[in-house]
């Protein structure tokens, strides 16, 4: 059982910054590449960030490229996704994900995921 739970939402103004945590339980997270999607109301989910089991491999998505920054404490178990600059635009319910064990890359499509967190919902008031 593999249990992953966001947290560090919530509303903040345009330009403010926020730190998503993501904490993975029942295994360990050093062999598994992990994943930010997010998904706004009426619109379909979406990859925002990446980052291999290793850690040497990243994605961003254009829209977050050089605002966002993901990052990963395997000692932890612990993925976190910094957001500074932030838009209106980036308003959504944000969701980490697990890949599978030893895995290459940064998979950026949500069927290359297996487990999934609950979402922690991010507000941008312009």
């Amino acid at each position: 059982q593999v249990q992953l739970v966001e947290s560090g939402g919530g509303s903040v103004q345009a330009g403010g910054s926020l730190r998503l945590s993501c904490a993975v339980s029942g295994r360990t997270l050093s062999s598994y590449p992990m994943g930010w999607f997010r998904q706004a109301p009426g619109k379909e989910r979406e990859p925002v960030s990446a980052i291999s089991w290793s850690g040497g491999i990243t994605y961003y998505a254009d829209s977050v490229k050089g605002r966002f920054t993901i990052s990963r404490d395997n000692a932890k178990n612990t993925v976190y996704l910094q957001m500074n600059s932030l838009k209106p635009e980036d308003t959504a319910v944000y969701i980490c994900a697990a890949g599978s064990p030893r895995e290459l890359g940064a998979p950026t499509r949500h069927y290359e995921y297996r487990y999934w967190g609950q979402g922690t919902q991010v507000t941008v008031s312009s």
